[in-house]
């Protein structure tokens, strides 16, 4: 279970989030054998094709971080604090969900699988967590607002290190 916190404010744009996301080499294909889909290269878990794009309302969310760090996401993602993304346990990895909370909002890419957690809809980084305040599980407001290509970077702000040792793309 996921219980270690962290505070501190990220924010990564939708704009951003589009030019991390390099295409070449992915392509998402269904696999019934592993519950899902699996990116054609690099073995990167995915759902569905495609995210019911406007679907929106209301959810109870938490976030994770700590213990996961330098681990791969469920998406091929590595994670650090920095990362802005969020895990469900349905949606095709780069699904751009926007999240509410109190005022603040944030656009991140599904990079995870998740939650676990019984009545609990979505999992936050703990990038897209401090940038919406939310420090504990709360009901937040939800809308899947497009789709990207998922990328071993998607989610990563630029200037991290991640992305700066590659570039700003994702490894060959």
């Amino acid at each position: 279970m996921r219980t270690e916190r962290r505070n501190s404010i990220v924010v990564l744009t939708v704009a951003t989030i589009a030019m991390l996301a390099c295409p070449a080499g992915f392509a998402v294909v269904a696999s019934a054998s592993t519950g899902g889909a699996q990116a054609a290269t690099g073995g990167v878990a995915a759902a569905s094709a495609q995210a019911p794009i406007g679907r929106h309302g209301r959810a109870v969310a938490t976030w994770f971080g700590p213990g996961f760090y330098g681990k791969r996401t469920a998406c091929g993602q590595v994670l650090t604090p920095e990362v802005v993304g969020v895990a469900h346990r349905t949606l095709p990895c780069g699904t751009l969900v926007r999240v509410s909370y109190h005022g603040h909002t944030v656009v991140a890419p599904v990079i995870d699988r998740g939650p676990y957690a019984q009545g609990v809809t979505w999992d936050l980084t703990a990038g897209a967590a401090r940038s919406l305040g939310l420090a504990g599980t709360a009901r937040v407001g939800v809308r899947l607002v497009g789709q990207v290509a998922n990328t071993p970077l998607l989610g990563t702000p630029e200037g991290s290190p991640a992305s700066a040792a590659t570039g700003g793309n994702a490894p060959g």
